[in-house]
């Protein structure tokens, strides 16, 4: 606390806290994920579903985002997404995968079968 008795800190998370979104999925890398995306293209709106294996997340609270790779075409597309921005709408959470990295780089080198991903086995 300053002079003041003004903690800039405590004011800043009190901010951040009030935009948070509450609907965010727990999910982690090797997660296959559907973001329902808002798109504005002149005066009009709609909501894109871009789905695709999620291959990193990294930071916390108001500052998290996960990067989203997808095969479109034989090409594969990386895209990082701010996890609480207002242009998400919603996240879905398809299946779960089972991996022992916290980032999937290498997944961009691989093709086909090979890269696929076990499925997370709950017992």
């Amino acid at each position: 606390m300053n002079k003041m008795g003004f903690n800039r800190k405590q004011a800043i998370n009190n901010i951040e806290a009030k935009q948070l979104k509450s609907n965010v999925p727990d999910f982690a890398p090797s997660d296959t994920v559907t973001v329902h995306l808002l798109i504005t293209e002149g005066a009009k709106t709609r909501i894109q579903k871009i789905t695709g294996v999620v291959i990193r997340k990294r930071g916390s609270g108001l500052n998290q985002t996960f990067m989203l790779r997808k095969i479109s075409g034989g090409v594969g597309l990386e895209m990082n997404f701010q996890t609480h921005s207002p242009l998400i709408n919603k996240i879905e959470v398809i299946s779960k995968g089972k991996v022992r990295r916290a980032y999937l780089s290498y997944l961009r080198n691989l093709s086909g079968k090979e890269a696929r991903i076990k499925p997370l086995n709950k017992k």
